[in-house]
Protein backbone atom coordinates (compact mmCIF):
# COMPACT_ATOMS: atom_id res chain seq x y z
CA UNK A 1 0.00 0.00 0.00
CA UNK A 2 1.31 3.72 -1.15
CA UNK A 3 -0.57 6.46 0.82
CA UNK A 4 0.01 9.73 -1.23
CA UNK A 5 -0.72 13.35 0.59
CA UNK A 6 -1.42 15.60 -1.88
CA UNK A 7 0.75 18.87 -2.59
CA UNK A 8 -1.09 20.40 -5.65
CA UNK A 9 -2.24 24.18 -4.05
CA UNK A 10 -5.11 23.88 -7.12
CA UNK A 11 -7.52 21.87 -7.52
CA UNK A 12 -6.81 18.67 -9.89
CA UNK A 13 -9.07 15.72 -10.86
CA UNK A 14 -7.82 12.43 -9.08
CA UNK A 15 -7.37 10.23 -11.63
CA UNK A 16 -5.47 12.85 -13.41
CA UNK A 17 -3.13 13.43 -10.71
CA UNK A 18 -2.65 9.77 -10.23
CA UNK A 19 -1.10 9.19 -13.79
CA UNK A 20 0.89 12.64 -13.12
CA UNK A 21 2.72 10.87 -10.06
CA UNK A 22 2.97 7.25 -11.45
CA UNK A 23 3.23 7.79 -15.02
CA UNK A 24 2.78 3.63 -16.13
CA UNK A 25 -0.72 4.14 -14.23
CA UNK A 26 -3.27 5.03 -16.88
CA UNK A 27 -7.32 5.39 -16.89
CA UNK A 28 -7.78 2.00 -17.84
CA UNK A 29 -5.57 0.64 -14.63
CA UNK A 30 -7.69 3.53 -12.55
CA UNK A 31 -10.91 2.55 -13.19
CA UNK A 32 -9.81 -1.30 -12.66
CA UNK A 33 -8.32 -0.34 -9.20
CA UNK A 34 -11.06 1.52 -8.29
CA UNK A 35 -13.40 -1.00 -9.14
CA UNK A 36 -11.79 -3.29 -7.14
CA UNK A 37 -11.79 -0.32 -3.97
CA UNK A 38 -7.67 -0.20 -4.71
CA UNK A 39 -8.10 3.38 -4.68
CA UNK A 40 -9.22 5.48 -1.17
CA UNK A 41 -9.52 9.24 -1.05
CA UNK A 42 -9.50 10.55 2.18
CA UNK A 43 -10.49 6.98 3.55
CA UNK A 44 -13.28 6.70 0.85
CA UNK A 45 -13.74 5.49 -2.24
CA UNK A 46 -14.43 8.50 -4.94
CA UNK A 47 -15.00 8.95 -8.87
CA UNK A 48 -11.62 9.20 -10.41
CA UNK A 49 -13.48 13.06 -11.63
CA UNK A 50 -13.31 14.00 -7.91
CA UNK A 51 -10.54 17.06 -7.17
CA UNK A 52 -8.21 16.72 -4.84
CA UNK A 53 -6.24 19.44 -3.56
CA UNK A 54 -3.49 20.30 -0.85
CA UNK A 55 -3.79 17.92 2.40
CA UNK A 56 -5.77 15.21 1.01
CA UNK A 57 -4.91 11.57 1.85
CA UNK A 58 -5.05 9.26 -1.15
CA UNK A 59 -3.98 5.74 -0.77
CA UNK A 60 -3.46 3.09 -2.96
CA UNK A 61 -3.78 -0.38 -2.81
CA UNK A 62 -1.60 -1.39 -6.01
CA UNK A 63 1.32 -3.88 -6.58
CA UNK A 64 4.87 -1.50 -6.75
CA UNK A 65 5.39 -3.05 -10.01
CA UNK A 66 2.12 -1.87 -11.95
CA UNK A 67 3.22 2.13 -10.80
CA UNK A 68 6.80 1.57 -12.54
CA UNK A 69 7.25 1.71 -15.89
CA UNK A 70 8.06 -1.22 -18.12
CA UNK A 71 11.75 -1.33 -18.31
CA UNK A 72 13.12 -2.05 -21.36
CA UNK A 73 14.76 -5.51 -22.10
CA UNK A 74 18.79 -5.87 -22.43
CA UNK A 75 21.25 -8.16 -23.63
CA UNK A 76 23.02 -10.01 -21.18
CA UNK A 77 22.18 -12.66 -18.05
CA UNK A 78 18.40 -13.62 -17.38
CA UNK A 79 18.22 -11.52 -14.29
CA UNK A 80 19.33 -8.35 -15.67
CA UNK A 81 15.45 -8.25 -17.53
CA UNK A 82 13.93 -8.83 -13.94
CA UNK A 83 11.56 -6.09 -13.78
CA UNK A 84 12.93 -4.82 -10.19
CA UNK A 85 14.83 -5.68 -7.31
CA UNK A 86 13.48 -7.80 -4.62
CA UNK A 87 11.88 -6.14 -1.74
CA UNK A 88 13.79 -7.73 0.77
CA UNK A 89 13.25 -7.67 4.42
CA UNK A 90 16.23 -9.52 6.19
CA UNK A 91 19.70 -9.71 4.79
CA UNK A 92 22.96 -10.63 6.51
CA UNK A 93 26.19 -12.00 4.93
CA UNK A 94 24.72 -15.46 4.47
CA UNK A 95 21.12 -15.10 3.95
CA UNK A 96 18.76 -12.93 3.06
CA UNK A 97 14.99 -12.74 3.10
CA UNK A 98 12.69 -11.37 0.05
CA UNK A 99 9.03 -10.04 0.17
CA UNK A 100 7.45 -12.00 -3.29
CA UNK A 101 4.69 -10.08 -4.70
CA UNK A 102 1.13 -12.31 -5.38
CA UNK A 103 1.61 -13.22 -9.34
CA UNK A 104 5.26 -13.69 -9.59
CA UNK A 105 6.78 -17.19 -9.66
CA UNK A 106 9.85 -17.90 -7.18
CA UNK A 107 11.54 -19.52 -10.48
CA UNK A 108 10.58 -20.23 -14.17
CA UNK A 109 12.73 -20.34 -17.36
CA UNK A 110 9.77 -18.96 -19.82
CA UNK A 111 10.64 -15.70 -18.16
CA UNK A 112 13.09 -13.49 -16.51
CA UNK A 113 11.15 -11.92 -14.49
CA UNK A 114 11.19 -14.44 -11.35
CA UNK A 115 12.18 -13.71 -7.48
CA UNK A 116 15.36 -15.50 -7.46
CA UNK A 117 15.82 -12.77 -10.57
CA UNK A 118 15.03 -9.55 -8.51
CA UNK A 119 16.99 -10.88 -6.20
CA UNK A 120 19.91 -11.19 -8.13
CA UNK A 121 19.25 -8.05 -9.66
CA UNK A 122 19.23 -6.26 -5.92
CA UNK A 123 22.91 -7.92 -5.14
CA UNK A 124 24.16 -6.94 -8.41
CA UNK A 125 22.98 -3.56 -8.09
CA UNK A 126 24.18 -3.52 -4.60
CA UNK A 127 27.39 -4.36 -6.13
CA UNK A 128 27.38 -7.35 -3.45
CA UNK A 129 27.28 -10.26 -6.61
CA UNK A 130 28.69 -10.75 -9.26
CA UNK A 131 27.91 -13.55 -11.65
CA UNK A 132 31.22 -15.91 -11.82
CA UNK A 133 33.00 -14.03 -8.68
CA UNK A 134 30.76 -15.47 -5.63
CA UNK A 135 28.32 -18.00 -5.55
CA UNK A 136 25.16 -18.29 -6.54
CA UNK A 137 22.29 -17.45 -4.09
CA UNK A 138 19.63 -19.86 -4.08
CA UNK A 139 15.92 -20.47 -3.25
CA UNK A 140 15.74 -22.80 0.10
CA UNK A 141 11.82 -23.49 -0.38
CA UNK A 142 9.32 -22.00 -2.66
CA UNK A 143 5.64 -20.45 -3.09
CA UNK A 144 2.91 -21.07 -5.18
CA UNK A 145 3.11 -18.31 -8.08
CA UNK A 146 -0.92 -16.84 -6.64
CA UNK A 147 0.86 -16.29 -2.98
CA UNK A 148 2.50 -13.50 -1.65
CA UNK A 149 5.03 -13.53 1.07
CA UNK A 150 8.45 -14.14 2.39
CA UNK A 151 11.04 -16.56 0.89
CA UNK A 152 14.38 -17.23 2.22
CA UNK A 153 17.47 -17.01 0.03
CA UNK A 154 20.49 -18.70 1.31
CA UNK A 155 23.96 -16.71 -0.51
CA UNK A 156 26.15 -19.83 0.42
CA UNK A 157 25.90 -23.37 0.12
CA UNK A 158 26.70 -23.64 3.54
CA UNK A 159 23.31 -21.89 4.88
CA UNK A 160 21.70 -23.31 1.81
CA UNK A 161 22.24 -26.95 2.97
CA UNK A 162 21.39 -25.88 6.59
CA UNK A 163 18.13 -23.66 5.71
CA UNK A 164 16.75 -26.30 3.93
CA UNK A 165 17.54 -28.72 6.76
CA UNK A 166 15.73 -26.68 9.19
CA UNK A 167 12.85 -26.39 7.06
CA UNK A 168 12.21 -29.67 6.30
CA UNK A 169 12.53 -31.00 10.02
CA UNK A 170 10.09 -27.89 10.37
CA UNK A 171 12.41 -26.12 12.89
CA UNK A 172 11.72 -22.99 10.64
CA UNK A 173 7.73 -21.84 11.48
CA UNK A 174 5.66 -20.69 8.88
CA UNK A 175 2.75 -18.48 9.72
CA UNK A 176 -0.08 -17.40 7.09
CA UNK A 177 -2.40 -15.29 7.02
CA UNK A 178 -5.37 -15.48 4.12
CA UNK A 179 -9.43 -14.64 3.10
CA UNK A 180 -11.56 -17.76 2.89
CA UNK A 181 -15.66 -17.50 1.54
CA UNK A 182 -17.15 -18.81 4.54
CA UNK A 183 -16.42 -19.10 8.19
CA UNK A 184 -14.78 -22.36 9.36
CA UNK A 185 -16.55 -23.99 12.01
CA UNK A 186 -15.31 -24.03 14.42
CA UNK A 187 -13.04 -20.97 14.37
CA UNK A 188 -10.38 -22.58 15.74
CA UNK A 189 -9.12 -25.83 14.91
CA UNK A 190 -6.30 -28.36 14.33
CA UNK A 191 -6.97 -30.30 10.65
CA UNK A 192 -5.41 -32.99 9.63
CA UNK A 193 -6.31 -35.38 6.84
CA UNK A 194 -3.44 -36.90 4.25
CA UNK A 195 -2.28 -35.33 0.96
CA UNK A 196 -2.75 -37.25 -2.93
CA UNK A 197 -1.22 -35.38 -5.92
CA UNK A 198 -3.24 -35.71 -8.81
CA UNK A 199 -0.43 -34.94 -11.49
CA UNK A 200 -2.49 -35.07 -14.50
CA UNK A 201 -4.81 -32.38 -13.37
CA UNK A 202 -2.17 -30.42 -11.13
CA UNK A 203 -4.15 -30.40 -7.96
CA UNK A 204 -3.78 -32.42 -4.79
CA UNK A 205 -6.58 -34.04 -3.36
CA UNK A 206 -7.16 -34.31 0.74
CA UNK A 207 -7.96 -37.45 2.23
CA UNK A 208 -9.35 -38.90 5.51
CA UNK A 209 -7.40 -42.14 5.94
CA UNK A 210 -3.88 -43.11 4.66
CA UNK A 211 -3.04 -44.89 1.42
CA UNK A 212 -0.16 -44.99 -1.11
CA UNK A 213 1.15 -42.05 -2.50
CA UNK A 214 -0.63 -40.54 0.23
CA UNK A 215 1.42 -38.01 2.59
CA UNK A 216 0.50 -36.66 6.07
CA UNK A 217 -0.66 -33.04 6.39
CA UNK A 218 -1.59 -30.69 9.37
CA UNK A 219 -3.10 -27.06 9.23
CA UNK A 220 -3.67 -25.17 12.05
CA UNK A 221 -6.20 -22.03 11.66
CA UNK A 222 -7.60 -19.54 13.83
CA UNK A 223 -10.40 -16.88 12.96
CA UNK A 224 -9.07 -13.50 13.45
CA UNK A 225 -12.26 -11.13 11.84
CA UNK A 226 -15.24 -11.88 9.79
CA UNK A 227 -16.86 -10.12 7.22
CA UNK A 228 -19.94 -10.65 5.49
CA UNK A 229 -19.51 -13.96 3.54
CA UNK A 230 -15.66 -13.76 4.25
CA UNK A 231 -13.05 -14.66 7.71
CA UNK A 232 -9.44 -13.62 7.90
CA UNK A 233 -7.45 -16.33 9.55
CA UNK A 234 -4.12 -17.06 10.39
CA UNK A 235 -2.74 -19.97 9.62
CA UNK A 236 0.39 -22.19 11.08
CA UNK A 237 1.71 -24.66 8.66
CA UNK A 238 3.03 -27.59 10.26
CA UNK A 239 3.44 -29.97 7.47
CA UNK A 240 4.67 -27.84 3.87
CA UNK A 241 3.06 -29.96 1.16
CA UNK A 242 2.07 -28.82 -1.89
CA UNK A 243 -1.20 -26.74 -2.09
CA UNK A 244 -1.71 -27.48 1.31
CA UNK A 245 -3.46 -24.68 2.97
CA UNK A 246 -5.50 -24.14 0.33
CA UNK A 247 -6.73 -27.59 0.05
CA UNK A 248 -7.12 -28.44 3.12
CA UNK A 249 -9.41 -25.45 4.34
CA UNK A 250 -11.43 -26.17 0.71
CA UNK A 251 -12.21 -29.93 2.27
CA UNK A 252 -13.79 -28.15 4.88
CA UNK A 253 -16.02 -25.58 2.76
CA UNK A 254 -14.12 -22.19 3.08
CA UNK A 255 -11.64 -21.98 -0.19
CA UNK A 256 -9.37 -18.79 -0.35
CA UNK A 257 -10.53 -16.01 -2.01
CA UNK A 258 -9.04 -15.50 -5.32
CA UNK A 259 -7.72 -18.96 -5.79
CA UNK A 260 -8.99 -20.22 -9.17
CA UNK A 261 -7.90 -24.11 -8.62
CA UNK A 262 -9.24 -24.75 -5.59
CA UNK A 263 -11.76 -21.97 -4.86
CA UNK A 264 -15.41 -20.53 -6.30
CA UNK A 265 -14.65 -19.26 -9.07
CA UNK A 266 -17.36 -17.24 -9.01
CA UNK A 267 -17.10 -14.74 -6.30
CA UNK A 268 -13.23 -14.66 -7.90
CA UNK A 269 -14.85 -12.82 -10.95
CA UNK A 270 -17.38 -10.73 -8.43
CA UNK A 271 -14.37 -9.10 -6.66
CA UNK A 272 -11.67 -8.90 -9.18
CA UNK A 273 -9.71 -11.33 -7.39
CA UNK A 274 -6.88 -12.29 -9.67
CA UNK A 275 -4.65 -14.57 -6.94
CA UNK A 276 -5.44 -16.17 -4.29
CA UNK A 277 -5.72 -14.10 -0.65
CA UNK A 278 -2.80 -15.80 0.99
CA UNK A 279 0.28 -14.47 2.10
CA UNK A 280 3.28 -16.39 4.06
CA UNK A 281 3.91 -13.19 6.14
CA UNK A 282 5.57 -14.46 9.40
CA UNK A 283 8.73 -16.79 9.68
CA UNK A 284 10.29 -17.77 13.25
CA UNK A 285 13.56 -19.12 14.13
CA UNK A 286 14.71 -20.71 17.03
CA UNK A 287 17.93 -20.37 18.82
CA UNK A 288 20.55 -21.42 16.53
CA UNK A 289 24.20 -22.60 17.12
CA UNK A 290 25.82 -22.50 13.42
CA UNK A 291 27.59 -19.25 12.45
CA UNK A 292 26.24 -19.06 8.97
CA UNK A 293 22.83 -18.39 11.16
CA UNK A 294 23.59 -16.15 13.93
CA UNK A 295 22.00 -13.33 12.40
CA UNK A 296 18.42 -14.98 12.34
CA UNK A 297 19.09 -16.94 15.88
CA UNK A 298 15.61 -16.34 17.88
CA UNK A 299 14.32 -13.73 15.37
CA UNK A 300 10.60 -13.59 13.85
CA UNK A 301 10.64 -11.62 10.78
CA UNK A 302 7.10 -10.48 9.45
CA UNK A 303 6.05 -8.88 5.87
CA UNK A 304 4.06 -5.85 5.53
CA UNK A 305 0.37 -7.39 5.74
CA UNK A 306 -1.25 -7.36 1.96
CA UNK A 307 -3.40 -4.65 1.18
CA UNK A 308 -6.51 -7.14 1.50
CA UNK A 309 -6.14 -7.39 5.17
CA UNK A 310 -6.95 -3.87 5.88
CA UNK A 311 -10.21 -4.14 3.97
CA UNK A 312 -11.44 -6.89 5.65
CA UNK A 313 -10.92 -5.56 8.96
CA UNK A 314 -12.60 -2.39 7.57
CA UNK A 315 -15.60 -4.43 6.27
CA UNK A 316 -14.54 -3.48 2.79
CA UNK A 317 -14.52 -7.32 1.82
CA UNK A 318 -18.18 -8.59 2.64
Amino acid sequence: MKVIKVKSLLPIRLDKYLMEQFPALNIGKLNKALRENKIKLNGKKQPLSTRVCAGDEIKLFILDEQLEPTPQKVEGPSFLNASFPAEVIYEDDFVLIANKPAGVAVMDEKTPDTLINRVLLYLYQKQTWTPGESETPALCHRLDTGTAGLVIVAKTSKAEALLVQLIRERIIKKRYVCVTFGHPQPAKNILKGYLWKDAQKGKVVVCNKPGADRKAIETHYETMHKSGRFALLKVDLITGRTHQIRAHLASIGCPILGDSKYGNNAINRELKFKYQALCAYELSFPILDYPELQGLSGKTIRAEKPWWYNQMLQHQLK
